[in-house]
C-alpha cells in the first residue's frame, strides 16, 4: 500500500500515502460508520440521546470528500435513505384509519428532525460536490425524498381524513393537524388546491381575502370536495 515515497522525503511521503483513502477503505471503512450514525438518527424519537461522535462523522465525511469520493457517498446516502423511506411508507400503508394521521405526523416529524443532524453532518460534500456539482442543496433533495417516497403515495388517502377530523372536534389534537398542514405545504405547495380551507386555517396569506358573504360559499366548497374526494375512490 506504501509503495515508494515518490522522491519526497521518506517520512512526508509515507504520510501522504498513509493518508490515502481508497475506494475499498470507503466502502470497509468509512461508508460503514456513516450509514450507522444516519441509521441512528433517522430512527431517533425526539429527544433521544444518540451516542454518536458528531466530530468523528464529521471528520470521515470531510477525509472522504477531500479524496475525491463526494460522487459514491452521495449515491450511498441517496440510497440509504429511499430505502428507510420506503419502509417507512409501507408501514403507514398498513396503519388502520383511525392511527393513520397520528402515525403520519410521527413520520414527517422524525424525517424533518433527523435531517437537522443529518444535513449538517454533511456540509462539505454539500457544499464541494452537492452544489457545486450538481447545483442542488442536499436538504431540498432529501426534502424531496420523503415527498416522492412517503407523502405522494399518502396523500389521498391522508386528505380526506384530515378533512373528517377538521369537521369532528377532538378526533385529533390543533398541534398533530397544524404539523401536518404545515409540512405537507412544506413539501408540495400546490397541495393546497386539494382543500384551501384547511391550509387557510394554518398557513396566513394563501386565500384571497374573504368577504363575509363568501365565507358560506367557502364551507359548502369545502364538503363538496369531501364529497367529490370521496366518490372518486379517495378513501382507504
Amino acid at each position: 500500500r506504501l509503495g515508494s515515497s515518490g522522491g519526497k522525503s521518506g517520512s512526508e511521503g509515507n504520510t501522504e500515502l498513509m493518508n490515502v483513502i481508497t475506494i475499498e477503505d470507503y466502502k470497509s471503512t468509512y461508508w460503514p460508520k456513516l450509514d450507522s450514525a444516519i441509521d441512528q438518527l433517522l430512527t431517533q424519537s425526539p429527544g433521544d440521546y444518540i451516542p454518536i461522535s458528531y466530530e468523528q462523522i464529521y471528520s470521515c465525511v470531510y477525509k472522504c470528500v477531500c479524496q475525491q469520493h463526494s460522487e459514491q457517498m452521495y449515491s450511498d446516502l441517496i440510497k440509504k435513505i429511499t430505502n428507510h423511506l420506503e419502509r417507512v411508507s409501507k408501514e403507514l400503508q398498513a396503519s388502520p384509519p383511525d392511527l393513520y394521521i397520528e402515525r403520519f405526523n410521527v413520520a414527517l416529524g422524525q424525517y424533518m428532525g433527523a435531517l437537522q443532524s443529518i444535513v449538517p453532518l454533511f456540509i462539505y460534500m454539500n457544499k464541494f460536490y452537492i452544489e457545486t456539482k450538481l447545483n442542488r442543496d442536499l436538504k431540498d433533495d432529501l426534502i424531496k425524498l420523503f415527498t416522492e417516497h412517503v407523502a405522494e403515495k399518502h396523500i389521498y388517502n391522508l386528505m380526506p381524513l384530515l378533512l373528517e377530523a377538521q369537521s369532528t372536534p377532538f378526533q385529533i389534537t390543533p398541534s398533530t393537524m397544524a404539523n401536518i398542514v404545515k409540512g405537507l405545504y412544506t413539501l408540495r405547495p400546490e397541495w393546497v388546491q386539494m382543500a384551501p380551507a384547511l391550509f387557510s386555517k394554518f398557513i396566513p396569506n394563501i386565500l384571497p381575502p374573504a368577504v363575509e358573504s363568501e365565507l358560506q360559499e367557502y364551507a359548502a366548497q369545502d364538503q363538496k370536495l369531501q364529497r367529490e374526494l370521496m366518490q372518486n375512490g379517495f378513501t382507504r
